[in-house]
């Protein structure tokens, strides 16, 4: 099933599962019921955002958006996390509102029921949508999962203290537990911001930039003196990679513009996302005979060692060199 299509079905199933719940509201007259059902309303909008998002990303690039429009995304993600936030907010509000006014329950044996059937089906929509969006990179659907997920722990903890209050009593355990977990629903939603902020302001993932220079460093050419610069955008599923690569100064353009094609081949093979690449070829200096081992007849310098690549040289902005 397509992104697109598997997001609309999401949507469809969250506003089912928000009638069910008011329905259940309405026959147990819980406040923890009603503050579950109002935090559904952050679902459905958050679905309808993501599938306009969706929609987005799934347009070509044009000339007023040269990288893709797949950065909605981190826009639509940083949305919704504060609406899940928001309603964190809103179930501690009704929350203390029930302990302050008093609690009133009736007929939990159907609501628990019923309203217990929405956490399964929740919880099984926001797994297969993580799991979805892991597989396709997508920011919407893993942080759709996160949140239907988190979703279904607060409705679990609903259930459990309705079923507690039907068997002890202690209605006081509705509002309490509603509690502990409208503070659990806000650190999820901040962390959704956060994830989707650090994306806006192209923040970089350290183990996707570690694991580009494990590749490159694990099948690097004894003609790749240097790379360096290195920079990775991300926007949707794909990637945007900037570097400059050191290569000898005498190769004719033909040349070097072929070595600058292994590199950008190697990446798009053992990289599992869709690339565009934007490589600058540098040639190399005298400092750069030390670590270069080619058997060059125009050598300045003796060869020294080779440096091994990682995170800190080639995000570096500066040619490799040894220091002395």
């Amino acid at each position: 099933m397509k992104t697109f299509q598997f997001q609309k079905l999401v949507t469809f199933v969250g506003i089912i599962l928000f009638i069910v719940k008011l329905i259940t509201w309405r026959i147990t007259n819980s406040n923890a019921i009603f503050s579950d059902a109002m935090e559904s309303i952050v679902n459905i909008i958050a679905a309808f955002m993501g599938l306009y998002s969706l929609y987005l990303c799934n347009k070509p690039r044009d000339t007023d958006h040269p990288y893709g429009h797949g950065k909605v995304e981190f826009v639509t993600a940083s949305i919704e996390g504060m609406l899940i936030a928001i309603a964190g907010i809103l179930i501690l509000i009704e929350a203390f509102s029930s302990l302050i006014k008093g609690i009133h329950l009736d007929k939990l044996d159907w609501g628990i029921a019923l309203f217990g059937s929405t956490a399964i089906v929740n919880y099984a929509m926001g797994y297969i949508s993580y799991q979805k969006g892991k597989r396709e990179n997508s920011l919407v659907l893993m942080s759709a999962g996160k949140h239907l997920q988190s979703d279904t722990y607060a409705t679990s903890a609903i259930v459990l203290s309705l079923l507690l209050v039907h068997f002890t009593g202690w209605r006081l355990l509705d509002p309490l537990i509603a509690i502990g977990f409208g503070s659990y629903i806000i650190v999820i939603g901040w962390k959704i911001v956060r994830k989707a902020l650090s994306g806006i302001m192209d923040e970089r993932d350290e183990a996707l930039f570690a694991n580009v220079v494990e590749i490159l460093q694990t099948y690097r050419h004894i003609e790749w003196i240097d790379i360096h610069n290195m920079r990775i955008q991300q926007f949707g599923a794909h990637l945007h990679i900037d570097a400059h690569i050191t290569l000898p100064y005498y190769y004719p353009l033909q040349q070097a513009h072929q070595e600058m094609e292994k590199v950008i081949h190697l990446l798009a093979e053992k990289v599992d996302r869709s690339i565009e690449f934007n490589f600058h070829l540098d040639y190399c200096k005298d400092f750069s005979c030390e670590l270069c081992s080619i058997n060059c007849p125009n050598r300045r310098k003796p060869f020294v060692k080779t440096i091994v690549w990682n995170k800190e040289n080639i995000g570096g902005i500066s040619k490799h060199r040894i220091n002395n």
